[in-house]
């Protein structure tokens, strides 16, 4: 059995689908194990454990009857989620995300409060879903 892994519910599958592949198998080993750029689904495995989900938003609601409900919410809204990935360089793993159509939210900075020697950036997907860039 996997172990929980997230799934994404994406409506720029084919974006979201180009960040995550040129990103996830320098920043966590995984590798794309099904999906394409049309979707409407894709994942990625680390050691055959799945590791990451896009899944088309529209596709899921059609699934669950919820078409008529709005995608995202009306006005802009503190986070629900994030996705973490612990990097052995942040500032190196941030520029590879930006490269690939990552937008910056927050720059590398050092976070001793955090913990000893730990830094972080934080940064959106094509689709808004925040991502936080963690040093070990």
């Amino acid at each position: 059995m996997d172990a929980p892994y997230p799934r994404l519910l994406v409506t720029r599958f084919a974006e979201c689908f180009a960040f995550y592949c040129a990103v996830l198998p320098p920043l966590t080993g995984a590798t794309l194990v099904k999906g394409a750029p049309e979707g409407p689904y894709a994942n990625w495995d680390v050691a055959d454990q799945a590791a990451l989900v896009l899944y088309d938003r529209a596709a899921m609601a059609a699934t669950l009857g919820t078409t008529d409900r709005p995608a995202l919410p009306a006005a802009p809204a503190q986070d629900a989620a994030m996705l973490v990935f612990r990097v052995d360089e942040v500032d190196a793993a941030l520029d590879l995300c930006l490269r690939h159509g990552g937008t910056l939210a927050v720059a590398a900075t050092d976070r001793p409060e955090w913990g000893p020697n730990l830094r972080s950036a934080h940064l959106r997907d094509p689709d808004g879903h925040l991502i936080e860039l963690q040093s070990y």
